[in-house]
């Protein structure tokens, strides 16, 4: 390492970044670049290295992984390769996130596996040991993306809003588990956002696919500036805010109706 790649590490600490190629991942990096810390930057995708070399412009160092956190070997890959820097994880974003579209029984099962290893156990499977480590030197900050998806059944998109459902749960759950250690958990809500998420996963077709959506940029710094202020939750813009309120004294079955009409395939026409 050269004395200025030195003098860059002795910044305001190391932050990691999942699901960062593109979209609210990429513009949370941007973000922590922008306040001054090292990356660590993940994507199942090769375009993580085109992002690092945008993101070095900022003057930090930053590290591309190319990893599945659908996997075990992958979270093992990653969490090897965060050992060898020899720092702590100051930051966590765990941004990775997989949707799928069309309804249950028209899915393929080994695409619903992917939902929900990458948004459940593979983020679980991150999360663990580096909170723990967290907790042992009594600082860190912790951001999950949920989704305001959560809060409603979601038809044609059942396994998803049920995978961003438990991202909701338990990043509430574990911020009481953490409080008063030093540790802070947040969790950025988004509602639809004008990200690669729509076509990957199979609803360009759908209402939702074609309406619009907000910027990543804004929903990205909306997030990050509540994790470093140590706010529990969040929800991006005013409409979502609206929804999730709307959402909380509706019945399931009423939610689940009006997503339909969002999701079903063909609805966009």
């Amino acid at each position: 390492m050269s004395a200025n790649d030195e003098s860059r590490s002795e910044g305001k600490g190391l932050a990691l970044v999942t699901g960062a190629s593109t979209g609210i991942g990429y513009e949370l990096a941007k973000c922590a670049a922008e306040a001054g810390y090292d990356l660590i930057v993940v994507a199942d995708e090769p375009a993580i290295r085109q992002a690092a070399d945008r993101l070095r412009a900022y003057g930090h160092t930053v590290e591309p992984i190319e990893t599945d956190l659908a996997t075990s070997e992958g979270v093992e890959a990653l969490l090897a390769a965060i050992a060898a820097h020899n720092r702590p994880v100051d930051l966590l974003m765990a941004n990775a996130g997989r949707g799928l579209g069309h309804g249950f029984v028209d899915q393929d099962l080994g695409e619903i596996r992917r939902v929900v290893e990458t948004n459940v156990m593979g983020m679980l499977a991150l999360v663990h040991p580096i909170a723990g480590a967290m907790r042992a030197r009594s600082k860190g900050r912790i951001l999950f993306t949920g989704s305001i998806a959560g809060f409603m059944p979601g038809s044609f998109q059942a396994v998803y809003n049920a995978s961003k459902s438990f991202i909701n749960s338990f990043s509430f759950a574990l911020r009481d588990e953490l409080k008063d250690t030093g540790v802070t958990v947040s969790c950025l809500m988004p509602g639809p956002t004008d990200t690669d998420f729509f076509e990957r996963a199979h609803l360009e077709d759908t209402a939702v696919g074609q309406g619009k959506k907000d910027d990543p940029a804004m929903v990205a710094r909306v997030g990050f500036d509540a994790m470093m202020a140590g706010e529990g939750d969040v929800v991006s813009g005013w409409k979502n805010k609206l929804q999730t309120a709307i959402a909380s004294v509706t019945p399931s079955g009423v939610l689940a109706s009006q997503h339909r009409k969002m999701a079903e395939p063909g609805s966009a026409g």
